[in-house]
């Protein structure tokens, strides 16, 4: 275990949105020890000034297979995140139904998969937990199951309803999961095959998340034109079970749709003053990231990519996507390609689909058709079409905190390829320097809330006995540095990052430390 390390003279803001105060933080053991002043150690940090903070938690994050990639989870600690929760928007790695074959589950979740070299070999949650945790992140991980793993082990690719006996199937395998340890379920019902899913399976896997009250987190099925409906299905089926709810990355897309996510937060308000317990996260930025398959209606994707991505190149069915286009939303100028499975550098990432089209001399539709008959899953885009306002809106409520729906990147290392969207590396700082009125309050938001959203009531808050999951910041100097053009680029203003109260990063550069938990709701 680390020695004794004061923080000594800093502002501690610990994460319960109460007031803040100058005070020594002791850190023992790898647990907060105290906090008050005349407090001593052998070892001693000046932090006056400086902002000492709980760890941020970030709850909604896809590094499921980046920390096996590189385990240091190098974007993520380097801004202040100390826990992360993989396995959101219905995409993760485990649970698959005995027999299952692996590969086209991989395809699907093409999203998470960066680096083909890493090997996915684990049989259950519980063999993904183990591989985590032998791989020695960096930073402590929690999982949800994510649905699409779960739907298509058991009832396949089709467009068609899970009979009785296989939703009890999934049933089964999302609670050995729970018994396993993870935290929730999670969906995401744009991912094919999850747009075939009825509520009648949505309602029974919600029920056994109410039984064992866990998370059950939405990916809704349209954030642009249908988001009302959407929002609207997930409250149902939260006031139908009692399960407890959070909707992911609240975002109203396309100008045409804007000011959409204040009926959409009435919905949430609604359920909560009835006794229900429905939650919003949320990221500070005016671009969402997204495989580029998410453009393509729902029956294009029926079987998987392995049998869509080869039949886009039907005349017939090119022309009825084509006509299906025509009424977007966002333009294909608010689109640019982020990455793709081709060798890097590949000269079309980082450039909007409308300049590639229009280089090429050809329709953007078709540009965007022959991407996805080749690469199927295999090409990123980050996404504009949003409004400050909204933004704003949604981090203002009561029901929200902030998340990522980042990865755990390695800027220097395969899963650095490309332009991915900056939020991997800058969501908190950002939110703290660019959007936070009130310090504890904002801190909260980051720390305590997702915390105890997800069920990890022990983590979140500085107070004596906690786990030294430790941020120490100049808040004269916290912004986010990552940018859409050049997004592998460090926060700046994080002076000092204990994880399980080892020093992981300290002015600004990694120690090399990874002292990383995997966490269950059997051990926080």
């Amino acid at each position: 275990m680390p020695g004794d390390l004061l923080l000594a003279g800093g502002l501690v803001v610990d994460g319960s949105g109460g007031p803040t105060v100058t005070a020594d933080v002791l850190v023992r053991a790898g647990r907060v020890a105290a906090i008050g002043s005349g407090l001593s150690a052998q070892a001693v940090r000046d932090v006056t000034g400086r902002v000492v903070c709980p760890g941020f938690v970030d709850i909604h994050t896809h590094s499921d297979l980046t920390l096996l990639s590189d385990p240091r989870a190098l974007s993520a600690v380097h801004q202040g995140v100390t826990t992360e929760v993989v396995g959101n928007c219905g995409l993760s790695v485990a649970p698959l139904a005995p027999g299952a074959p692996v590969g086209p589950i991989r395809q699907a979740v093409g999203y998470l998969d960066l680096d083909p070299a890493v090997d996915w070999s684990w049989p259950d949650l519980n063999g993904y937990l183990a591989v985590l945790a032998a791989a020695g992140p960096g930073v402590n991980v929690a999982a949800l199951v994510g649905h699409l793993a779960l739907h298509a082990s058991v009832v396949g690719f089709a467009d068609r309803a899970a009979d009785p006996a296989e939703i009890d199937r999934m049933r089964g395998l999302l609670g050995e999961a729970f018994d396993a340890g993870a935290v929730g379920l999670s969906t995401g019902l744009v991912y094919a095959p999850l747009p075939y899913v009825r509520d009648a399976e949505l309602l029974a896997l919600a029920s056994v998340v109410a039984d064992r009250d866990r998370i059950f987190t939405w990916h809704v099925r349209n954030y642009d034109d249908e988001l009302l409906d959407s929002v609207g299905q997930a409250v149902r089926i939260a006031r139908a079970t009692g399960a407890r709810t959070q909707i992911s990355h609240l975002a109203a897309v396309g100008r045409r749709n804007w000011g959409a996510v204040r009926r959409a937060l009435d919905l949430v308000d609604a359920a909560n003053a009835d006794g229900f317990d429905v939650g919003v996260d949320i990221y500070p930025y005016l671009h969402g990231n997204a495989p580029l398959s998410q453009l393509l209606p729902a029956y294009a994707q029926e079987g998987g990519p392995e049998a869509w991505a080869p039949r886009l190149r039907d005349p017939a069915l090119r022309a009825e996507i084509r006509a299906a286009w025509l009424d977007r939303p966002t333009g294909w100028d608010e689109l640019t390609l982020s990455w793709t499975s081709r060798p890097a550098p590949d000269p079309v990432v980082g450039r909007s689909i409308a300049a590639l089209a229009e280089a090429a001399g050809v329709d953007a539709a078709d540009l965007v058709l022959d991407l996805l008959a080749e690469l199927g899953n295999g090409v990123l885009m980050t996404a504009g079409g949003r409004s400050d306002d909204d933004l704003r809106t949604v981090l203002g409520h009561p029901a929200a905190v902030v998340a990522s729906d980042g990865l755990a990147l390695d800027p220097g290392g395969v899963t650095g390829a490309g332009v991915p969207h900056p939020r991997s590396y800058g969501t908190f700082p950002r939110f703290l320097h660019r959007y936070a009125t009130d310090l504890p309050d904002a801190v909260r938001r980051c720390t305590s809330a997702p915390a105890t959203r997800v069920g990890l009531h022990d983590r979140g808050l500085l107070r004596p006995g906690a786990p030294a999951d430790v941020v120490v910041f100049d808040p004269a100097r916290l912004t986010d540095r990552a940018t859409f053009t050049a997004p592998h680029q460090f926060a700046a203003g994080i002076d000092l990052v204990l994880v399980n109260g080892v020093v992981t990063v300290d002015g600004g550069a990694h120690t090399g430390s990874r002292a990383g938990n995997v966490l269950t709701t059997s051990r926080a």
